[in-house]
């Protein structure tokens, strides 16, 4: 069963600019890991914020267990760009961490380091953000995303400026997120041999183009680019 449905989503920052989405429908399963792929100006960051509530669709509509989105917002949270913070702002990992507490409200030592070990830097908690590796930022920004109360998070291409090696240490994080429980839907530039991670695929340029196994996307779409150059004609 579906733990979070959106149908025929269609989005557009005013009447006079083009539709960013454009018949958006999707689901995403509890206990699971997904990736969202697409070119740059496909939608993907605004279909997160979207899920999450921040914008409001044109048309359509969001469920998230049973229930509209507007009931249950405090189910969905959402990571943000990387280049959307100031890294160099004076504060210390656990001072992030504590930020992510729903209602700004108190957070137990013991939910800050369970937060801190489930993305292993529990031994970082004293360390200014300042002072971390690009994927030791990341992992602080995820871990406060997880002080939240949510049980589905969107991650917005969380992976888009770490080497090969701290991505796939990411990855692993992520998965291990998935087979906890949580659902995990993750914007990404990532294509080919690194889609393999994820139970489910989402292919979107302001529709969605293809939506399964990662298998199954890459075939779709090599179908579709196969027809646009009349390849198969």
């Amino acid at each position: 069963m579906a733990f979070l449905i959106a149908e025929d989503l269609t989005y557009s920052y005013s009447k006079q600019s083009q539709l960013v989405l454009n018949d958006v429908s999707i689901e995403l399963t509890q206990g699971t890991l997904t990736a969202l792929v697409g070119p740059n100006g496909a939608g993907k960051s605004t279909l997160l914020r979207l899920l999450q509530g921040q914008l409001k669709p044109n048309k359509g509509q969001i469920m998230v267990d049973g229930n509209p989105l507007i009931i249950a917002r405090n189910q969905v949270a959402l990571m943000p760009q990387r280049g959307l913070l100031n890294w160099r702002f004076p504060i210390t990992v656990e001072g992030l961490v504590s930020l992510g507490r729903v209602n700004h409200s108190r957070s137990t030592c013991c939910e800050l380091e369970a937060a801190l070990q489930r993305v292993g830097i529990s031994d970082f908690a004293k360390r200014r953000l300042d002072t971390l590796s690009g994927g030791q930022q990341q992992r602080a920004l995820l871990a406060k995303t997880l002080m939240s109360s949510a049980s589905i998070f969107l991650l917005d291409e969380p992976c888009s400026s770490l080497d090969p090696p701290t991505r796939e240490q990411f990855l692993i994080i992520i998965r291990q997120l998935a087979d906890a429980g949580l659902t995990v839907f993750v914007s990404s530039h990532d294509w080919g041999k690194a889609l393999s991670a994820y139970d489910k695929v989402i292919a979107l340029d302001k529709t969605v183009l293809a939506s399964g196994s990662p298998n199954d996307v890459q075939d779709s779409l090599d179908s579709i680019t196969c027809m646009g150059n009349h390849c198969c004609a």
